[in-house]
């Protein structure tokens, strides 16, 4: 990556015209972080001690519980040391860094979603073959596809962001480095670099997220053709969650690529949203809505109990 920039760092703008609010906001944000680390970890815990979980669903669950501990960890850090009150810079190398792993994660977690999809497609329509079709190989190349491509996504669009000129300004606004804010510091054309990140950034998860939808019209036609009476809401209970999950991870890409008119307060809230509240939630909803993980959180704590 050939760096021609005189810009040698940047500076953070932080939200708009909240320069009062920052240790109301340190605290909250603060809270939102240390609460998404430890429901996660949790996750990991009971899906790694419990051999019930020992399944493709857990598998993938347990993945998507990692990207959610290392997702905020992209940017939090820095937007909380900023509220304490200390320097608002970064550094070249840390923004490109920072862009990277923030589409390396975000594109793993959309075609993991992808993946879940798929598995709870299989896991319904195919229940005799299940096993057989999710075996531990596949499941292994599928977990490992998920973070090759999403490399591969990161690379191309951190490359082409960072290949340009920044010779000022160099204030970027939120407390994040993504491809919309930075574009508007570069003194050179971008024609390319929009291209590009409108084909990656948006039809990537366009992509992912209609074989979503006709994973699930088809989960919809077999969980329909369900005799039983306790069949239909145990299926639709089982995949719920993740449906939930996904709402929440593809709105926040909707609203900030494909807005035609960029709103200052909209793209903040947003990408707080994206970076620290979802992670949280989707801890939240797997931990809550999944018998599987309740049972098993129960089973770790009465052990817990019993070794104290």
């Amino acid at each position: 990556m050939r760096n021609i920039s005189m810009v040698t760092k940047f500076l953070l703008l932080g939200i708009p015209h909240t320069g009062v609010l920052d240790t109301m906001l340190f605290i909250l944000f603060l809270s939102f972080y240390l609460f998404t680390l430890m429901g996660n970890l949790l996750i990991l815990l009971i899906i790694v001690s419990s051999t019930r979980l020992h399944t493709p669903m857990y598998f993938f669950l347990g993945k998507l519980s990692v990207c959610d501990l290392f997702f905020p960890s992209v940017s939090s850090p820095k937007m909380l040391f900023y509220l304490s009150g200390n320097s608002q810079d970064i550094s070249y190398a840390g923004c490109v860094s920072q862009l990277f792993f923030f589409h390396f994660l975000g594109s793993t977690e959309c075609f993991l979603y992808t993946v879940m999809a798929y598995d709870c497609f299989v896991a319904i329509c195919y229940p005799l073959r299940y096993k057989v079709i999710m075996s531990h190989r596949v499941c292994a190349i599928l977990a490992m596809e998920t973070s090759f491509f999403g490399c591969i996504q990161a690379t191309v669009l951190t490359t082409l962001t960072f290949q340009l000129p920044y010779c000022g300004p160099n204030e970027v606004d939120y407390y994040f480095r993504d491809i919309p804010v930075m574009l508007k510091l570069v003194c050179a054309d971008t024609s390319t670099l929009e291209m590009v990140g409108f084909t990656s950034v948006g039809l990537m998860p366009l992509s992912c997220f209609l074989l979503i939808i006709t994973s699930y019209s088809c989960i919809v036609c077999s969980v329909l053709q369900i005799r039983s009476a306790e069949g239909r809401p145990h299926a639709f209970f089982t995949c719920s969650a993740h449906l939930t999950a996904i709402l929440l991870a593809f709105m926040p890409v909707i609203l900030i690529y494909l807005q035609p008119t960029p709103n200052p307060w909209l793209n903040a809230a947003v990408q707080i949203s994206n970076n620290l509240v979802t992670p949280m939630l989707n801890a939240l909803i797997y931990s809550l809505r999944n018998k599987g993980v309740k049972y098993s959180l129960r089973k770790v704590l009465q052990q817990l109990n019993l070794t104290f």
